[in-house]
């Protein structure tokens, strides 16, 4: 499903894939608590990297979680 965002038109369905790739294995490994609420930081990291040009969804989760645990733990 493609959504317009003022001028870009976002994939909904990759950026949704790789959310529940990338949340379920942080959620798995602890950064991230296992609830149900979206985790924004998350979501919008990917984001971020899909609007850079990532439309791969697999190595979209794995550079979002990649990031994700870099700022958790430095933080």
């Amino acid at each position: 499903m493609l959504v317009e965002r003022g001028l870009r038109v976002m994939n909904v369905e990759v950026v949704g894939d790789a959310y529940a790739i990338a949340s379920n294995y942080l959620r798995r490994t602890g950064p991230i608590p296992d609830t149900f609420a979206t985790d924004d930081r998350l979501l919008e990291i990917i984001v971020q990297m899909f609007q850079r040009g990532e439309l791969n969804k697999i190595r979209l989760a794995n550079k979002a979680i990649a990031r994700f645990e870099a700022e958790t733990y430095i933080a």
